[in-house]
């Protein structure tokens, strides 16, 4: 069975101590004047003071844990307002459509790539007062929450009162909201088996920029023209502001199985997961890691390398997704299971990224998806890339999500620059190894966002299809106001000051 949920925080869980209330990025920035504010403060909750501010104002991107350090956030609201209810998130932006300020919706905040930093200032919109389970359907198994639920509080009340999952469970468990879920398009450890929250949510309930409510989706596999549900996750708050989901439940599984084996490179671990998916199978958790990352977390000698294996579900079918599993693994050799317990039980450390930070290095992950066909390329590519770079001082990768056609690899990296060199090292990191994985037929993002940090990219990825997230933007917001710089998206304000 999945290991109890924790009890969940009560307010965004910062990432690293915050030494100051400066700012690091420039440019333009959006202030709110008495008249504004006071409106705001009839509709909700809000919050004007420096501290609570700039607190506010970051999440877990990992270049600005060094901006932190220094005393500064990427950059301040104006004000934090707290809404309630959809009433109130709806009069909050129609009032910012009305005078033009930008708004940033945030959870909790738990993103590492910036997408909840208030590039332009104007208002943050904390959306951790929507939170609670609503009407829960066990015949149909659909859930209804408010976005600013956070994860342990919806499965434990899911678990205790209605015997259901929804599966979710990234390595921000802890700390993230659905609605952030949705709105990074998210995805689990156990995605193999539920899927990534694309495929779990059933219909939302979104606020435009000018205050409309909207809902979208309610019944299966509808042929009701394009599927809205998709237009609006993903987004990050650039085409609407998601306050209500509906998600698929499961019943809470009956059997759990585990497996660990060993490959003596990496192409034939990868190899043997195409073999699970193509027979088939969705064991819960599919992930190979290469030799450092082995050796690092796994017990490895540095060459080998690891697949954990784990599934849930009804006895027959994990029976059967295992058995599937123990052929594809001919070519590796049986390893100790408790590799598996051990990843459980350290899978959520976030520990060492703030102690590395602490110690000056630059250090980040990066997820990205491709097929079958192009993994091998890019797993040697994309570290060459991030190695050449200077200060570099390692790039690691393990396979995390497995699908029919393709899989997600997920490259973790860390050099060791003079202090005025950070923000340099950290871009050319990212450019380096980004660049290199769209070259070999990679996507952008799997499951981590855009935000800020990988903006720079999204014109690149998308190509002729970028006009069309353009166009989709300028019609559902034509003032702007949401979430401006990000997704590389045109904002009225301006372009950021970053990279």
């Amino acid at each position: 069975m999945t290991p109890p949920t924790p009890t969940p925080p009560t307010t965004p869980t910062p990432p690293i101590e915050l030494r100051g209330t400066g700012e690091h990025l420039t440019g333009a920035r959006v202030g709110l004047g008495d008249a504004v504010l006071a409106r705001l403060a009839e509709v909700c909750e809000t919050v004007v003071e420096t501290d609570a501010v700039a607190e506010a104002s970051r999440d877990w991107w990992p270049l600005a844990l060094h901006w932190s350090l220094a005393g500064r956030v990427p950059r301040r609201a104006a004000a934090l307002v707290r809404p309630t209810t959809t009433d109130q998130v709806a009069d909050i932006l129609r009032l910012c459509d009305e005078q033009h300020v930008p708004v940033t919706a945030a959870g909790g905040r738990s993103g590492v790539c910036g997408a909840s930093v208030p590039v332009f200032g104007g208002v943050l919109l904390d959306l951790t007062g929507l939170a609670g389970v609503g009407a829960v359907d066990t015949e149909s198994g659909l859930v209804e929450v408010a976005a600013g639920t956070y994860g342990p509080d919806l499965e434990r009340e899911l678990r205790e009162l209605h015997g259901m999952t929804v599966g979710h469970f990234p390595q921000s468990f802890d700390l993230a909201t659905v609605g952030g879920w949705v709105a990074c398009r998210g995805a689990g450890q156990y995605s193999t088996r539920y899927g990534k929250i694309e495929q779990m949510v059933a219909g939302l309930e979104v606020v435009l920029a000018d205050g409309t409510i909207v809902r979208t989706g309610g019944a299966p596999a509808a042929a009701t023209g394009p599927d809205l549900d998709q237009v609006f996750i993903g987004s990050e708050g650039t085409l609407g502001v998601i306050t209500r989901v509906w998600l698929r439940a499961h019943p809470l599984p009956a059997a759990e199985r585990r497996a660990a084996y060993r490959f003596a490179t990496f192409a034939d671990g990868v190899e043997a997961c195409r073999v699970v998916m193509r027979r088939g199978a969705t064991p819960a958790v599919l992930r190979l890691y290469d030799g450092p990352e082995s050796a690092r977390g796994h017990g490895g000698d540095g060459t080998t390398c690891t697949l954990l294996v784990l599934d849930e579900g009804d006895p027959a079918i994990v029976d059967a997704a295992m058995s599937i599993v123990h052929d594809a693994c001919a070519t590796g050799e049986r390893a100790d299971d408790d590799l598996v317990e051990a990843w459980l039980r350290h899978r959520n450390d976030t520990s060492a990224l703030q102690a590395l930070t602490h110690k000056g290095y630059v250090v980040d992950t990066m997820e990205i998806a491709a097929p079958w066909s192009r993994l091998d390329a890019i797993f040697h590519s994309t570290r060459e890339a991030i190695l050449a770079v200077p200060h570099a001082r390692a790039a690691t990768c393990h396979l995390s999500h497995s699908y029919l056609d393709g899989a997600c690899l997920y490259f973790t990296f860390a050099a060791t620059p003079p202090p005025d060199e950070v923000d340099g090292t950290y871009t050319q990191m990212w450019d380096a190894g980004q660049r290199a994985v769209l070259a070999a037929g990679g996507n952008l993002s799997h499951h981590h966002g855009i935000g800020l940090n990988r903006a720079r990219f999204v014109a690149e990825a998308l190509g002729d299809g970028f006009a069309v997230l353009q166009a989709i933007k300028l019609a559902l917001d034509p003032n702007g106001i949401l979430n401006p710089g990000k997704l590389g998206l045109d904002t009225p304000f301006g372009a950021p000051s970053w990279p």
